[in-house]
């Protein structure tokens, strides 16, 4: 008995082990698998303006839904990796990314950086994936912006992928599309925020829950476009993507989530947080309040 009660313990930490390092671990590629053989032995040993495509189809193969436009929305405060980082991956998707204003003009992001958007909400109709970056202030007040968010309920209407990165699904999480689906979100106040707007902490770097895509913050972005590609457009077209980018991040030390950074780093970066996110929320709650009075 205690023999098969071993074994039965060994069993359950070999299987949840292997199951926690598929979900947390990238998938390893094999460098040239049999089907890849069969694929080399047709291609030509160079690649040519007229066999180009034909050598593409062959090796990345065709992709699982037909993406025609993709949008990212932008407004004065975004942050600048949030949009940029996604924007350079679905760029290479052979479709032109479009940066979707809240309102005409120039944007300013979070670092000060200047960008001209190609439209406005007003002007876009419908969009197959539709990305809403964070960013700090102007994060917050989009998150109370009910024109915005009736716009990006029309968009997810006939959208094939719904996205939010990083303080971005605030802004997603306030339209009401993410109520009873798992999300993620920022570090900060994640539960707090994420069940705000009821939707399941799913506690990971990104997830999906049907067509509706978030991140963590910032570069946890780029990893879920990456997901994007990888499950519309298929493994080889997103190593492809990734050779370009050249990405296989090695950063000097541990950190990048609160479990992975010290205590006193931890502590100020939550303080400094509370003290320029708080006020506005604040603000923002008695505006709500005094409209609903009206």
């Amino acid at each position: 008995m205690r023999a098969i009660l071993i074994n039965l313990m060994l069993l359950t930490l070999l299987f949840g082990c292997k199951e926690n390092n598929n979900n947390d671990a990238p998938k390893k590629i094999e460098k040239l698998s049999a089907s890849d053989k069969v694929i080399k032995s047709k291609i030509s040993d160079t690649i040519t303006a007229e066999n180009h495509s034909e050598i593409m189809d062959m090796i990345l193969g065709k992709p699982k839904q037909q993406i025609k436009s993709i949008g990212i929305l932008v407004y004065d405060g975004v942050n600048d990796l949030d949009f940029s980082g996604p924007k350079y991956v679905l760029g290479q998707t052979g479709n032109k990314v479009q940066l979707i204003s809240i309102k005409s003009g120039n944007v300013t992001t979070v670092m000060g950086t200047q960008i001209v958007p190609n439209t406005t909400i007003d002007n876009v109709k419908q969009l197959d994936i539709l990305l809403i970056p964070g960013g700090f202030k102007g994060t917050i007040e989009a998150s109370y912006n009910v024109k915005l968010h009736n716009w990006i309920k029309m968009i997810d209407k006939k959208s094939k992928y719904t996205c939010g990165v990083c303080t971005g699904v605030w802004i997603l999480g306030a339209t009401g599309l993410l109520k009873d689906k798992f999300a993620v979100t920022n570090w900060y106040k994640e539960d707090e925020f994420l069940k705000k707007y009821g939707a399941k902490p799913a506690h990971k770097r990104y997830t999906n829950d049907g067509k509706y895509w978030t991140s963590a913050g910032v570069t946890a972005g780029m990893d879920m476009a990456l997901a994007i590609v990888n499950d519309n457009w298929g493994e080889k077209y997103t190593q492809g993507i990734m050779l370009d980018m050249e990405y296989d991040p090695h950063p000097p030390i541990e950190g990048g989530t609160p479990e992975k950074t010290g205590f006193l780093v931890e502590w100020m970066m939550k303080a400094m947080y509370d003290a320029g996110v708080n006020p506005v929320i604040d603000s923002l709650e008695i505006v709500k309040k005094n409209k609903l009075k009206i």
